[in-house]
């Protein structure tokens, strides 16, 4: 039985690729890349980066472009639910033109922590017959936690992650934030410490820290100022009181 492999390559760096997912890239030879429009070609040029450093054999690329979907929709569940549907029937066509040959994806940190790429994979072996096997990788609060040479966890203390969407329903304690493109930090009232990080592991890298009220404006102006430059961002922080 033909494989898929999912092969976490962490934040961006191509030192933080594990030697199990080196492994296991040099197991394929054709790699799906979900594209996000030419305006985010530079998230699959970071991905041709990564393999160009670690690979030892010829691969090839297999884009499979993202369906536009409502980014802020009265239901947001159903919305995404179909979103993942459309996603695994173009997955499931493109891996079907290889035959028996067997690919990897490559996703963004580790597949088990906020990405969708496991739940559309599973509908895709609803349509095609074929196993596969999940590669961890490093996620975006280790990287966050590391360049801003931090614990994440207090001592005896758990750890929160959440979303943007969620923040304004959560009780920020020790809190990490993901996938928020509504600068949801500045709803937090109260006396709170921000380590925040963009473009983790990249050439691009922005890293500011501090008290939330004395640097959230110089958040807010950096991530429009980078945003309108590239096109795109991606970025997570670490909200403690």
């Amino acid at each position: 039985m033909r494989k898929l492999y999912v092969i976490g390559i962490g934040a961006g760096d191509p030192d933080q690729v594990t030697v199990q997912a080196i492994k296991a890239m040099n197991k394929v030879g054709v790699f799906f890349v979900i594209g996000k429009g030419a305006e985010k070609q530079e998230l699959v040029d970071v991905r041709t980066g990564i393999l160009d450093e670690h690979m030892d054999r010829p691969y090839r690329i297999v884009e499979v472009q993202d369906p536009p979907r409502d980014r802020a929709p009265e239901n947001y569940g159903a919305v995404v639910d179909d979103w993942h549907d459309r996603r695994a029937d173009l997955l499931a066509a493109r891996f079907a033109e290889l035959g028996d040959e067997d690919a990897a994806i490559l996703v963004w940190g580790d597949p088990a922590l906020y990405d969708s790429t496991l739940r559309i994979v599973e509908r895709v072996r609803g349509r095609l017959d074929f196993d596969y096997e999940v590669i961890p990788g490093i996620t975006a609060p280790q990287a966050l936690a590391a360049r801003h040479r931090i614990v994440l966890n207090r001592i005896g203390e758990p750890i929160h992650i959440t979303t943007g969407r969620r923040l304004a329903e959560e009780t920020v304690t020790n809190t990490v934030v993901m996938l928020d493109g509504e600068c949801s930090f500045t709803k937090v009232e109260g006396d709170v410490d921000i380590w925040w990080g963009a473009y983790l592991g990249m050439p691009d890298e922005e890293l500011i820290a501090g008290k939330l009220r004395d640097v959230e404006g110089h958040i807010q102006q950096r991530r429009a100022e980078l945003r309108e430059r590239k096109g795109w961002i991606m970025d997570t922080y670490l909200l403690r009181r």
